[in-house]
Order: C-alpha cells, then structure tokens, then sequence
C-alpha cells in the first residue's frame, strides 16, 4: 500500500524503481523493500501500458502530399483585432496545403458556421477557375455533410 502510495499516489506521476526506493528510503525501511517495489511496479497497470513492447511502432509514415489546388486546405481564425471601417474584428484565414497560398477574410468572432461556409464558398471558391471532377465530387460531399450539420438553417438561406 505504501509503495503504491508513493510510486503513484502524489501529483508526480508514475515514479520509476529508482525514484521510488530512494523516496521510500528518505522515511522507511523494510528488509525486502527492493524486491516488494520491484513486485508493485512490474504489476501497475500504467507502466505496463506505457512501456508495452508487445506493438511495434513500425517506422514513421510520410503524410500524403497534395496534388491539386486548394483540395486540402487549413483554416484559422485570427480574433480579437482592431474593427475595420466595415466593423470587423476577426480574420478568417484559408491556406492551401499544395500551393502554400493564404487567403484572408474579414469576418466577426460572432459568425456561426454558415456564415463562415459562405464566406469560404463566396470568396475561396472563385479561386477554382478549372474544377476538376473528382474535386467536384469532394465539394459536393461537403457541402451535403455541412447541410446536414446545419440544418434547415442552410436550405433556408
């Protein structure tokens, strides 16, 4: 009980066998206090989990890289910025994975996520001059998962 207590117990975390027996040590002392702190550790479920060996990690893989314009992009918002003339005070910001290419959008930290849809369809959208079909069928797959997840509140717009 004790050597669970301070193997686990305090805010420290996990102690390893040697941090355990010497903080043991600093109050205690029992004959078979090495072996009984062996026996704890080799039986804490936490430890066993984080030093498994029975999983090879394997080698990392390399993200896929994008092919096409503006099929995988990143967005971000920038918040709490001086309004502009036309009462902004947030940006929203879109970077295109292939090309490295950041578009910037005036918007405010209010706006729901329709709000937000349109603006990336309104202004990001029209970067597409050519659209590629299997990229069609992509937009066309969003905005049906968008609308479900907004609702009537899309079709109403």
């Amino acid at each position: 009980m004790l050597t669970k207590e301070v193997h686990g117990g305090s805010l420290g975390g996990q102690y390893s066998e040697n941090k355990t027996l010497i903080m043991l040590r600093e109050h205690y002392y029992w004959p078979s206090m090495s072996k009984d702190v062996q026996d704890v550790l080799g039986r804490c479920v936490t430890c066993q989990v984080a030093k498994s060996h029975l999983l090879s990690q394997g080698l990392n893989m390399p993200l896929p890289i994008s092919t096409l314009h503006w099929v995988e992009v990143r967005m971000d918002f920038i918040l709490v910025l001086p309004k502009t003339q036309r009462n902004k005070a947030s940006i929203f910001v879109v970077v295109d994975k292939f090309s490295k290419i950041a578009h910037f959008m005036t918007c405010n930290k209010t706006n729901d996520a329709t709000h937000i849809a349109k603006l990336y369809f309104k202004e990001v959208m029209k970067l597409l001059v050519p659209l590629d079909l299997l990229f069609l069928i992509e937009i066309l797959s969003f905005l049906v998962t968008f609308g479900l997840f907004c609702g009537k509140r899309w079709a109403q717009n």
